[in-house]
């Protein structure tokens, strides 16, 4: 198991300005417990206004999500970001669809997300870098639950 390029306490610690600065153009974003709370129907303030710092900043952005279709367009499209769902990460298919949908090389995209086994792993098999922010909240799908419990053998740092 590779370890993320980087690892911090949520999405408002990551500077886009340094992310350009090392060449990232684009993001993959995971939805669920990193740009918003579990079950929340919008993100917060600060992640709203995250999201359009690093699109000032010059980043394209796109949401990943193992989520259905109707949640994913109902979180994208106020932010006017595009939405993939059912990506069944870390399966490479959905990180591929969005790193086409950003029309950029992977070594110029970085993936955001709560989860090693899903979007550090998936992320590594495509060559991306990876970000790992800890979750927004303690809830969680069951099968997400006990992923966590094994992330704690693999990165015992993590608050999960």
């Amino acid at each position: 198991m590779s370890r993320p390029f980087q690892q911090v306490p949520h999405l408002a610690a990551i500077r886009p300005e340094s992310l350009v600065a090392e060449g990232v153009r684009g993001l993959i974003l995971d939805l669920d417990n990193t740009l918003l709370g579990f079950g929340a129907s919008a993100p917060s303030p600060e992640n709203r206004a995250w999201v359009a710092a690093a699109r000032a900043a010059g980043l394209e952005i796109v949401l990943l999500s193992n989520n259905f279709g109707p949640r994913v367009a109902e979180i994208a499209a106020p932010l006017g970001l595009h939405g993939i769902p059912n990506a069944l990460k870390p399966l490479p298919l959905g990180f591929l669809r969005a790193k086409r949908a950003l029309g950029m090389r992977a070594r110029e995209v970085a993936v955001i997300g709560d989860q090693l086994f899903t979007d550090v792993l998936g992320a590594t098999l495509c060559g991306m870098r990876a970000i790992l922010v800890e979750p927004i909240e303690d809830r969680d799908f069951p099968l997400t639950r006990l992923f966590r419990r094994i992330e704690r053998l693999v990165l015992p740092e993590r608050r999960v």
